[in-house]
């Protein structure tokens, strides 16, 4: 009993004295963490310096680009569409071959009007040749002959008559010759008066039917030419609206596809009157260079690759609104920016000279109000309002709150406090942003 006893103080004492080694051994690991903690090295942030130079001052304004050409490619005559000759979405080049409608009752058609055509040709030929006229031409000369002999002889028989000659029923007979050619004559004109008329109005008739068979063939031809649909531009052609074997353009003129000319490319924005003055004012922009230059920012915040110019400016100032509708012309080969994206016109309204410039990833938004963080030059960090004007690139311009040639933070704002020291470094993004 006495040693079961004296085992079980044994190992009492052991385990107290294993929990007071461990006390021990805790309260010496958190000082050491403490001493760790106070001893770590300032943090590393990317630092960029404050500059002072004249920047351009940008305008910015929403739009949405525009097909320099739109056609519709439309049915002109009713038939069975016969084939597609083009990839959809794809280039087109002006006079390509796109659609065929099925021809041949155009084309029996075009051969009957020929036919007529040339019934009315040998219609108008024989009516030309005037035969009736000239018979009644010929009798009518026949009897003014025979009426120029019955006067010969009545002029010689009257005198005779007179110194009785001859008698009275000689001189009768004479008479009644004369008069009965006389009657001959105009007789012969009249019938050819009639004839002329009757041809001329005969020739005329025929005429009209050439002119008529000529128009159809004409329209038939054009019914020909309808059924193959050729690219009037080159550009980009869309999705086609109707499949091979559809009957097309009756009642009205079926879509087919549409084709759109986007280079060059246009971009339609309205801008307020007071833009348009800063835009086009040469008083407020001192460099020609810069004064055309136009950008265009896409919708992932790059920018074209080319600059525009001023196309158009509408006639008057939208007394509603108070804008006007501007649209600028922008390179764009290959087509690569299609209709209908939306934009980011920006232009060079003005130069401010001598501004202070601070990287805009410097700024911070703190309680509505802009400040930057700022390392002197011992390495502290301080927190500093600022006021804040144009923007101008990767920067905004600072009219109140900064110095040229102090450095602000520009990555790794997370890592510090006021009154912190911190390893200022000029990183690779402060490089890039200042070379931008």
């Amino acid at each position: 009993m006495k040693i079961l006893y004296m085992r079980h103080l044994s190992v009492s004492a052991a385990a107290s004295l294993t929990i007071l080694l461990l006390m021990l051994n805790a309260g010496c690991g958190s000082k050491q963490a403490k001493v760790q903690a106070a001893a770590a090295p300032p943090p590393t942030v990317v630092v960029a310096q404050v500059e002072q130079r004249t920047i351009p001052i940008y305008s910015e304004f929403v739009g949405q680009t525009r097909a320099h050409e739109t056609v519709e490619l439309r049915a002109r005559i009713e038939g069975v569409l016969e084939k597609v000759y083009f990839q959809e979405g794809q280039p087109v080049r002006k006079g390509a071959l796109l659609f065929s409608i099925d021809k041949r009752p155009f084309e029996a058609t075009l051969q009957s009007a020929r036919a007529l055509l040339a019934k009315a040709q040998s219609d108008l030929a024989q009516a030309r040749q005037r035969t009736d006229v000239i018979q009644a031409q010929a009798e009518l000369a026949d009897a003014q002959a025979v009426y120029s002999k019955t006067e010969q002889d009545l002029r010689r028989i009257a005198p005779l008559a007179k110194e009785k000659a001859v008698t009275e029923l000689e001189l009768d007979a004479a008479v009644a010759a004369q008069k009965s050619a006389q009657a001959n004559v105009e007789a012969k004109r009249a019938n050819l008066t009639n004839l002329e008329a009757s041809v001329k109005y005969t020739i005329e008739r025929a005429a009209a039917e050439v002119s008529a068979a000529k128009a159809r063939v004409i329209q038939a031809e054009l019914d020909v030419s309808y059924c193959n649909i050729y690219s009037p531009i080159s550009g980009i052609i869309g999705f086609k609206n109707v499949d091979v074997g559809n009957l097309v353009g009756r009642g009205d003129a079926t879509l087919l596809a549409t084709v759109s000319s986007s280079e060059p490319l246009l971009v339609d924005f309205n801008l307020s009157e007071i833009e348009y003055l800063n835009l086009t004012d040469p008083d407020k922009i001192r460099s020609e260079r810069q004064s055309r230059r136009i950008e265009l920012v896409l919708a992932d915040d790059s920018a074209h690759q080319f600059a525009g110019s001023l196309k158009a400016v509408d006639r008057t100032v939208d007394a509603q609104t108070g804008t006007m509708k501007v649209q600028v012309s922008f390179p764009n080969p290959g087509s690569y920016l299609r209709p209908g994206q939306f934009a980011r016109v920006r232009a060079v309204v003005a130069e401010r000279e001598n501004a202070i410039l601070v990287p805009q990833k410097a700024i911070q938004e703190l309680q509505g109000a802009k400040t930057v963080m700022v390392v002197d030059a011992q390495n502290k960090v301080s927190l500093r309002t600022v006021t804040i004007g144009e923007k101008s690139d990767n920067y905004l311009v600072v009219t109140d709150g900064l110095k040229p040639g102090e450095h602000v933070i520009v990555e790794g704002m997370q890592k510090v406090r006021p009154g912190s020291e911190v390893v200022p470094s000029a990183g690779e993004t402060a490089r890039k942003g200042e070379g931008s």
